[in-house]
C-alpha cells in the first residue's frame, strides 16, 4: 500500500510589528523561501508593535495549530523565554532570528550586533572629523539587539575623546517615538553635531524633528532600509549598516526547512553586516521583492 502523500510543512512566523519596514521585508523573504520549497506560513504580528502580552497570546494560539516548525523574533528576550521553552517542549524546531535569545532551541540566525553598533558609530565620529557632540537615540530596552548596540556605541565612545555624547533617549525603534525623543533633546542641548540612532526608523523620526527645529544635524542609522538608502545617496544621511533583516529571515526559514529534511543545522548562524555610505549605496538600490534569496553556502559552511 502506498503512503499518502506528506502535506506541506507549515511554518509559525513571529515577527514584533508591522511599523518597521525591516519586519515587512523579513516577512516577504520568510514567505519567499517556504513558497520555493512548497511549504506554507502563518505569520503571528502584535496589533500593538512590540507588545509582550500579544505576542505571548499569539504563541499560545500557534501552538494551537500544530505547526512542523516555528520561526521566532521575540518583542523581549527575556520575557518570551519561556513561552519558547513551552515551543520547544511540544516538540517543534525553534529558529529565533535576529534578537538572540537565552534559551535551548535549534539554532540562532543575526548578527553581531556590538560591532554593527560600534561600526555605524565609528562612520559618523570620522564624519564629524573626530570632534563634536553628539546624541543618541536608543532602542527599545528589551531588545537584545538595540541593548548590544548600545554597547557597539559605548565601546566606539571610549576610543574617541573628541566626541562628547551629551544625552539620549529611548526611541523604542520606531520612528514616532523617535521624532518626539529628539525633539526633546533638541530642545534642551543648543549644539548637537551628530545622531546615532539604533536603527533606520528612528533616524527617520530625527530627521522630521531636525526639520522641525529648522535644524541640521549629522545623521546615521542601522538596517539598510530603501528609504535610507535614498536618503544616503541625497547626502541626508551619513550612512547605515545592512543589518538585513531580509537575509537574516531568509536563512532562518532554510534551516528550519533543512532540520525538517534531516540535514544537519549549526546552533548559530551569523549574517555579516556591511557599513553602506555614498561610496557604496548603489548596490542596495534593488527593492526587496527583487533581491535573490542568500546561499545557504555562503552563510554555512
Amino acid at each position: 500500500m502506498n503512503e499518502p502523500p506528506r502535506q506541506p510543512f507549515t511554518l509559525a512566523v513571529f515577527t514584533k510589528n508591522r511599523v518597521n519596514p525591516a519586519y515587512d521585508a523579513a516577512r516577504l523573504a520568510v514567505d519567499r523561501v517556504a513558497a520555493e520549497a512548497g511549504a506554507r506560513t502563518v505569520h503571528y504580528v502584535p496589533a500593538m508593535p512590540d507588545h509582550v502580552g500579544e505576542q505571548k497570546a499569539l504563541v499560545a494560539e500557534a501552538l494551537a495549530s500544530r505547526p512542523d516548525a516555528v520561526l521566532f523574533n521575540p518583542t523581549d528576550d527575556v520575557a518570551l523565554e519561556e513561552d519558547v521553552a513551552r515551543i520547544s517542549a511540544a516538540g517543534l524546531p525553534v529558529a529565533v532570528f535576529i534578537n538572540r535569545m537565552n534559551v535551548p532551541v535549534l539554532t540562532f540566525v543575526g548578527s553581531d550586533d556590538v560591532r554593527v553598533g560600534e561600526t555605524i558609530a565609528r562612520a559618523l565620529f570620522q564624519g564629524l572629523g573626530g570632534t563634536g557632540k553628539v546624541v543618541a537615540l536608543d532602542g527599545t530596552p528589551g531588545a537584545r539587539t538595540a541593548r548590544d548596540r548600545t554597547e557597539g556605541l559605548r565601546r566606539a565612545l571610549a576610543e574617541s575623546p573628541g566626541i562628547e555624547l551629551v544625552g539620549s533617549r529611548i526611541g523604542y525603534l520606531q520612528e514616532i517615538p523617535a521624532r518626539k525623543a529628539m525633539g526633546e533633546l533638541l530642545h534642551g542641548h543648543p549644539q548637537i553635531d551628530g545622531v546615532w540612532t539604533a536603527n533606520d526608523v528612528m533616524a527617520f523620526g530625527a530627521l522630521s524633528a531636525l526639520q522641525e527645529a529648522g535644524r541640521t544635524a549629522t545623521v546615521v542609522g542601522i538596517n539598510g532600509l530603501p528609504a535610507a538608502i535614498g536618503y544616503i545617496e541625497r547626502g541626508i544621511m551619513l550612512a547605515s549598516v545592512d543589518f538585513s533583516a531580509f537575509n537574516i529571515a531568509a536563512i532562518a526559514t532554510q534551516a528550519v526547512l533543512r532540520h525538517l529534511a534531516g540535514q544537519p543545522v549549526p546552533s548559530e548562524i551569523m549574517v555579516p553586516a556591511e557599513l553602506i555610505d555614498r561610496s557604496n549605496c548603489h548596490r542596495w538600490k534593488v527593492p526587496f521583492a527583487q533581491r535573490p534569496i542568500p546561499n545557504w553556502a555562503d552563510f554555512v559552511r
